[in-house]
């Protein structure tokens, strides 16, 4: 059964992170500022983030050289799904795609809880400001992308860079929970 978002006020802030990524790479969102930044939530094992995960590459690689940023973060528990979400998984992963974004790694936690994210795929787009501009899916169909009408992250970036009102309605991300730590 999948997780769906909850909602993020427009405009709130981004929150700060300063974290590793799975390849070894250290990301401060303070490194980050000045330009748009899109955030998604992910992990390898979530077959919602599975079914995405090329048209979200093909999305970066068009809007990165536009001057949007572009952050992956892993937030869930690798003991779960070893295989497929531990920091040295994801790494073969991005490497293996060709990732133009680096994934961090949220090992606390801590990071996700600022956000409020609660599903992978769940993106976060913040304007030159680091002022939330959209919260939500990537389209509106993750399992088939021949029947997708709606391309809404797509359309967000569009009309952030064009200087519009962020779009409305919103419709919060669908997928697999993030996998919380015992506590």
């Amino acid at each position: 059964m999948p997780t769906y978002a909850e909602a993020t006020p427009l405009g709130a802030t981004l929150p700060a992170f300063s974290l590793l990524g799975v390849c070894g790479e250290r990301v401060e969102s303070q490194s980050l500022s000045g330009k748009p930044l899109v955030v998604v939530f992910t992990c390898g094992h979530c077959p919602y983030v599975q079914a995405i995960e090329d048209r979200m590459l093909a999305l970066a690689r068009e809007f990165i050289p536009r001057g949007i940023s572009w952050v992956g973060i892993a937030a869930n528990d690798p003991s779960l799904y070893p295989e497929e979400d531990s920091p040295e998984a994801l790494c073969r992963r991005t490497r293996e795609k060709d990732y133009p974004f680096p994934i961090l790694y949220d090992e606390t936690q801590a990071v996700a809880r600022a956000f409020g994210a609660v599903c992978t795929p769940e993106f976060f787009l913040y304007d030159a400001s680091h002022r939330l501009y959209y919260h939500g899916r990537l389209d509106d169909n993750w399992q088939n992308p021949h029947a997708v009408t709606r391309h809404e992250l797509r359309d967000a970036l569009e009309a952030l860079l064009a200087g519009l009102p962020a779009p409305s309605p919103q419709y919060p991300a669908m997928g697999c929970s993030i996998k919380w730590r015992s506590a």
